[in-house]
C-alpha cells in the first residue's frame, strides 16, 4: 500500500504540470484532494464540458447564505488537474479537509465571505523562493524542481522534506485551526486505506505535506480528540462562475497568485511557443486600443526577452523578462499601456461558466433565465448599457436591474446618461462579481423568482422602515421595478405613517420621490392615483407646519431644513400643479418674511420665491439690503447671503442692484471681522464655476468705474442670421413661426 503526498502551490501551473506527471507515474487507484468533503457531491459535474474554469465551489450555511466559503479552481490549478485526471480515467476521487459544516460554525464573525485554502499567512513556496533569491514562486518551481531530471514523485518527496524544515521554523505548532484541518485530512486517508486502496495520491497545499505522511501520523485517538464535539451547521454546496481577477491575491484571496492570466497562458501553451504567442496577444491588446504594435516589434520583443533571461541566468523566460521587453519595444518606455496589459492579460478578464444542471436555488435559475432572454450576459468587464424605456425589451432590462438593486444584488449601477435630460432613457454600468452568487442565494430567502423575492423584500423594508423619506424613495423604486402590488402596499404604509407624523423635515423628505413617481409614472404605464393623493396630503401638512419647524434652528438644523426645503421645492415644481404650488409658496413666503428664522433657511426661501416669480427683484433687493446691514452680525448676514445666492450666478450678473448691495456690504466690513467672515463668503462663491466668478469680477469692475455694459441695441441684431435659431426654438415650443423678411 502506497501513499504519495503531492504538495503543491495552489493555482500554480508548474505545480499542475508536476501533479499531472506524478499521477501518470504513480497511476493511483484513489486520489484525495484538499477541500471540505461537502465538495464530493459536486464531483460529477466536474466532468461536464459546460463547466469551464475559472469556477469556484461555493459552500454556504443554508439559512444564513452570507456565511459562506469559496474554493476556486483555474485550468492551471493542481487540484483541478487531479480532479479531471481522475474523472477521465474512472479513478475514485474525493476531498479531505475539515468539513465546512464545522468550519463555518466555528467562524466568529459571519459578516464577510471568505475564500478557502488560505493556508499560512505567507505562502511556503513564496518563502522558499525568496530564500533562494527568486521574486516569482512559479519561476522558482520551474528552475529548481521541474528542470531536475529526477522523477516527479521524487521531486514531491524532496519538497516535503524542505517544507518540514519550514514548518519547524515558523512557530505554527499551536495553530488549532490548522491542526484540526490536518486531522480531518488524515481521517480521510485512513478510511481510503481501510477501503483497500493500493496506491493513494494526496494533492494538498505544500505546507500540509509533512503532516500527511502516513509514517509520521499521530495516533488515531489524538486526531479524534481534535475533531470531537465541534459545532455543526447545515450547509449546501454548488458550483459558481469565478473570475481571473478574483484569483489574484490583490482581490484579498488568501491563496491568490500575482498573475492568473499569465499562469493560464503558461499552462495551456506549448513550451516552444510560450514567449512569441504571449507577445502576439500583447500586440492584439494594444491594437484594440488603437496603439501601434508592429510585427517587427513583436519579433524584437521575443528576442529581447530571451536575451534578458540568458543574461540573468534564468533557464526560461519569465514574466519579468516579458514585461521589460514589452516596455522597451512595444510601449516606447511608457508604463501606461503596461497597465492595460496587466489588467487584460497578466491578470485576465475571464469569467467561468457552469452548466444549467448545476444545483442552484430557484431564484438563481430564474435570474439566469431572464439574463438569457434579455441578452444581458454577465461579464467581469465594466460595461455601460443605455436603455430606451419606450422599447419593450429595454424596459424589461431596466425593470430587472431595478429589482436586483432592491434585492441587494449589485450587478448594475445607475450612471449619468450624458446630456440627455429626457425621462425615457437610463444608463447602467454592469459588472458581475463572483461574490454576487452569495447575494443571489441570500435573496432567495425572500422568494423563488426575482419578482416574488423583490415583492417580499419590499414588504419587509416597508414594515421595518421608520423614515418617511425612505418610504418615499421605496415607492419610487417600486415604480421603477414594476411592482404594482408592492407599490400599493408601501403607499398604504406611507399614508398611515404620514397621518401620525408631526416631523416636518420627515414630511418634506417624501415630497420629491413621490413627485417623481407621479410625474414619470406614465413612462412605465403605472396607475399613480393613490400616490398623488398621498403627495397632496404630505405637501399640505408640510406647508402648514413649515414656519413653526423653522423656528429656533441651530446651524446643523438649519442645514438639514434647507436641504429638505430644496428637495420639496423641486418636487412641487416637477408636478406643476396649482393645488400643490399654492400652499407651498404661501408657506415659503411666511418663512422668507420672518427675520427671526435662521438666515440659511430664510435666504434660501427668498431665492426660491424670486426664481418662481412670487416676489419681484425690488422686494428681494430690499430684503437682501436689510439682512446685510451693519445691525446684523457678520456670520448671520453671511448665512442669509449663502442661502440667497445658492444656484446660478446669473442673478448677480443680470441684477446690478443686488450685486452692488453685496459689494457694498463686503467693502464696509470692519477689518477685525473680515478674517472671520472671509471663509463663509468664500464658501458661497466657490460654488460658482471659475468662468462665472471671472464674469462677476469683470462686471463688478465696470460698475465701480461707472461704465456699465451697454445693452444690445436693435441695430446690433441681424434678423436674417437670427431666423434659424428663432425657428428652432419655436419648433421646440410647438409654435408656428412665419418668417417675415421685411422685419
Amino acid at each position: 500500500m502506497t501513499v504519495e503526498v503531492l504538495g503543491v502551490r495552489h493555482h500554480g501551473p508548474g505545480s499542475a504540470r508536476s501533479v499531472l506527471s506524478a499521477l501518470e507515474e504513480l497511476a493511483p487507484d484513489r486520489i484525495v484532494i484538499e477541500g471540505p468533503p461537502e465538495l464530493d457531491a459536486l464531483i460529477p459535474l466536474a466532468g461536464d464540458p459546460a463547466l469551464v474554469p475559472p469556477v469556484a465551489a461555493l459552500v454556504y450555511v443554508a439559512d444564513t447564505p452570507r456565511l459562506s466559503s469559496f474554493y476556486p479552481f483555474a485550468v492551471f490549478s493542481p487540484e483541478w488537474v487531479a480532479l479531471r485526471w481522475a474523472i477521465e480515467r474512472g479513478v475514485t476521487v474525493g476531498f479531505a479537509d475539515l468539513p465546512a459544516s464545522h468550519a463555518l460554525a466555528l467562524w466568529p464573525e459571519p459578516g464577510a465571505d471568505r475564500a478557502g485554502r488560505a493556508d499560512p499567512v505567507v505562502d511556503p513556496l513564496t518563502l522558499l523562493s525568496r530564500t533562494a533569491g527568486y521574486d516569482d514562486p512559479e519561476r522558482w518551481w520551474e528552475d529548481v524542481i521541474e528542470h531536475r531530471r529526477s522523477s516527479s514523485l521524487e521531486q514531491f518527496r524532496q519538497l516535503a522534506t524542505a517544507m518540514a524544515e519550514v514548518r519547524a521554523s515558523d512557530g505554527r505548532e499551536d495553530d488549532l485551526e490548522n491542526a484540526r484541518r490536518e486531522a480531518a485530512m488524515r481521517k480521510v486517508i485512513r478510511r481510503a486505506q481501510r477501503e483497500g486502496a493500493e496506491r493513494i495520491a494526496v494533492v494538498c497545499g505544500a505546507y500540509h505535506a509533512p503532516a500527511l505522511d502516513p509514517s509520521l501520523f499521530p495516533t488515531v485517538s489524538s486526531d479524534n480528540a481534535l475533531l470531537a464535539k465541534l459545532p455543526r451547521v447545515k450547509v449546501a454546496a454548488t458550483w459558481v462562475p469565478w473570475s481571473a481577477a478574483k484569483l489574484a491575491y490583490t482581490s484579498g484571496y488568501g491563496a491568490g497568485v500575482r498573475s492568473p492570466g499569465w499562469y493560464g497562458h503558461l499552462f495551456i501553451t506549448p513550451e516552444e511557443s510560450v514567449v512569441p504567442s504571449w507577445f502576439v496577444r500583447v500586440a492584439h491588446a494594444l491594437r484594440d486600443e488603437r496603439l501601434d504594435a508592429s510585427t517587427a516589434s513583436v519579433v524584437e520583443a521575443t528576442r529581447l526577452a530571451e536575451a534578458l533571461a540568458a543574461v540573468r541566468g534564468r533557464p526560461s523566460v519569465g514574466l519579468s523578462e516579458l514585461t521589460d521587453a514589452t516596455r522597451a519595444t512595444l510601449t516606447e518606455g511608457s508604463d501606461l499601456p503596461l497597465q492595460l496589459i496587466d489588467r487584460t492579460l497578466v491578470v485576465g478578464e475571464e469569467l467561468g461558466q457552469v452548466p444549467e444542471s448545476t444545483p442552484m436555488v430557484p431564484l438563481a435559475a430564474d435570474l439566469a433565465r431572464q439574463q438569457r432572454s434579455l441578452r444581458l450576459k454577465p461579464s467581469t468587464t465594466a460595461t455601460v448599457v443605455e436603455l430606451d424605456l419606450r422599447r419593450g425589451p429595454q424596459l424589461a432590462r431596466s425593470v430587472l436591474l431595478h429589482r436586483l438593486t432592491l434585492l441587494g444584488i449589485g450587478w448594475g449601477e445607475r450612471v449619468d446618461t450624458g446630456r440627455t435630460t429626457g425621462t425615457f432613457k437610463e444608463a447602467w454600468q454592469l459588472e458581475w462579481y463572483p461574490e454576487l452568487a452569495v447575494a443571489v442565494i441570500e435573496a432567495s430567502l425572500h422568494g423563488n423568482t426575482v419578482s416574488s423575492a423583490t415583492e417580499a423584500k419590499v414588504a419587509e423594508l416597508a414594515e421595518q422602515s421608520t423614515d418617511l423619506a425612505a418610504l418615499g424613495r421605496l415607492i419610487e423604486q417600486c415604480l421603477l421595478a414594476d411592482l404594482p402590488t408592492a407599490l400599493r402596499s408601501v403607499v398604504a404604509t406611507l399614508a398611515d405613517r404620514t397621518a401620525r407624523q408631526h416631523d416636518t423635515v420627515a414630511l418634506l423628505g417624501t415630497v420629491e420621490p413621490l413627485a417623481r413617481t407621479c410625474r414619470y409614472g406614465d413612462v412605465r404605464e403605472v396607475d399613480v392615483a393613490e400616490v398623488a393623493h398621498v403627495l397632496a396630503t404630505v405637501v399640505v401638512r408640510a406647508s402648514v407646519g413649515l414656519r413653526a419647524a423653522c423656528a429656533s434652528l441651530d446651524d446643523d438644523g438649519a442645514d438639514a431644513m434647507r436641504t429638505a426645503i430644496e428637495a420639496a421645492h423641486r418636487g412641487v415644481a416637477l408636478m406643476d400643479d396649482p393645488q400643490l404650488r399654492r400652499p407651498w409658496h404661501q408657506a415659503l413666503a411666511e418663512v422668507a418674511a420672518d427675520d427671526r428664522i435662521h438666515g440659511a433657511v430664510s435666504g434660501r426661501a427668498n431665492r426660491l420665491l424670486l426664481d418662481v416669480g412670487e416676489i419681484d427683484q425690488t422686494t428681494a433687493a430690499r430684503r437682501l439690503s436689510r439682512h446685510l446691514s451693519h445691525a446684523v452680525p457678520g456670520p448671520t448676514a453671511a448665512s442669509w447671503l449663502d442661502g440667497f445666492l445658492a444656484g446660478e450666478a446669473l442673478l448677480l450678473l443680470h441684477n446690478d442692484e443686488l450685486l452692488a448691495i453685496v459689494d457694498e456690504w463686503l467693502a464696509s466690513v470692519a477689518d477685525e471681522a473680515f478674517e472671520d467672515l472671509l471663509p463663509l463668503v468664500r464658501r458661497t462663491f466657490s460654488r460658482y464655476q471659475p468662468s462665472e466668478r471671472r464674469q462677476i469680477g469683470a462686471h463688478l469692475t465696470s460698475l465701480r468705474s461707472g461704465h456699465r455694459a451697454r445693452p444690445a441695441q436693435s441695430q446690433d441684431l441681424d434678423p436674417e442670421r437670427a431666423a434659424p435659431a428663432v425657428a428652432a426654438v419655436a419648433r421646440l415650443l410647438g409654435l408656428e413661426v412665419t418668417r417675415d423678411r421685411s422685419a
